[in-house]
């Protein structure tokens, strides 16, 4: 069997949760475990987050599951419900729903009927990301609305989310218009992703929305997760299979990216872009080897990829290797790979087998 394999370490969660508190000490906690909690299991990592507040997903399976599984806290569904049947369900469960067009505030007016309890509501605004939610000008108008509508809790939750809390462009823009627009409604506000968490404490109010600082990766190009006293949830590993030697001048793997200058001693290690490893990772990208840092050489295959092994001898067939994790942070190698920590780990392949500690 290849001994490829990701460990999910629950005490690390728990860890970048108390993070989490330690920089929004006021706020309750809505954990953000979409995308299969990053790629790292829903079912698997919920345990590690189980003193959050709530837990924001995606899909209504998603909430299902963890209900099932006995969370009683707020679940949010992030982009709400598209049909009457998942409305029902998520009253029926005590899920909270996003509201962010016309045709979900429709769906509720007209849901009266059917509905066994009333919803928790979750009104998003579009402060400038210009992706979902109501413009600022159409905004007030949607409150008195589901103010007015029997099927929405009054505990209504105003939010929105921000394009730029990583970059030195900040968010003094959309927070003023979010500000203004809401000024002198009571109801509690949501606004604070993980770099706004991180970077713009005036912004964290009732509600935070942790997502990637949860699994100890950073929101913040060229901060490391470290940084901010976060600790890597997943560490991805396997195992050299083979070791070639190459010669100056001699080429490795698909399309001879890699040349040799001298002798190269070269590990094969089993894991490839079928696993989730960035195909597009160039030579270079750090890698480690019985502890010790190396860096890849040539293109990724789909079952396999290389690593120089010059530097150390003791190192050959059965040597363990860490893709990402302790040793490499997976926000290095995607800074190699030219992306970020987010997609390599909701890339992780379903044939990887998953182990959880902690």
């Amino acid at each position: 069997m290849r001994a490829i394999q990701a460990t999910v370490n629950l005490a690390a969660l728990r860890h970048n949760l108390a993070v989490v508190r330690k920089f929004s000490p006021a706020s309750k906690v809505l954990a953000v475990v979409k995308a299969d909690a990053y790629g790292h299991g829903l079912l698997r990592a919920s345990p590690g987050l189980e003193d959050a507040d709530g837990f924001g997903v995606l899909r209504l399976s998603e909430a299902l599951a963890l209900r099932e599984s006995g969370y009683s806290q707020t679940l949010l569904l992030l982009e709400g419900v598209f049909a009457a049947d998942e409305l029902i369900a998520a009253a029926a469960h005590g899920i909270s729903i996003v509201v962010h067009n016309e045709q979900q505030v429709q769906m509720l007016e007209q849901a009266v009927p059917q509905l066994p309890h009333p919803l928790q509501v979750f009104l998003k605004m579009n402060s400038g990301m210009n992706r979902l939610g109501f413009k600022p000008n159409l905004f007030g108008a949607v409150v008195k609305r589901l103010k007015a509508c029997p099927a929405v809790r009054p505990d209504i939750v105003l939010m929105t989310h921000f394009a730029t809390a990583d970059d030195e462009r900040g968010i003094d823009l959309p927070l003023s218009v979010f500000q203004k627009t809401t000024q002198g409604l009571p109801y509690s506000i949501s606004l604070a992703n993980s770099a706004t968490i991180l970077r713009h404490p005036a912004a964290h109010y009732d509600w935070v929305r942790p997502g990637i600082m949860l699994y100890g990766a950073s929101p913040v190009t060229g901060v490391a997760a470290a940084h901010y006293g976060l600790q890597p949830v997943m560490q991805f590993t396997s195992e050299v299979i083979a070791v070639q030697v190459l010669q100056a001048g001699e080429t490795l793997g698909y399309g001879a990216r890699f040349s040799a200058e001298t002798e190269t001693r070269v590990a094969v290690i089993a894991c490839g872009y079928a696993d989730g490893y960035p195909r597009h990772a160039p030579n270079g990208t750090p890698i480690a080897i019985n502890g010790s840092i190396s860096q890849t050489l040539g293109r990724v295959s789909m079952d396999m990829l290389f690593a120089d092994i010059t530097h150390l001898p003791e190192a050959g067939v059965g040597s363990e290797v860490e893709l990402w994790g302790g040793l490499v942070p997976v926000d290095a190698v995607a800074e190699a790979s030219g992306t970020v920590g987010y997609e390599l780990l909701c890339a992780v392949a379903p044939r990887v087998p998953f182990k959880v500690v902690g």
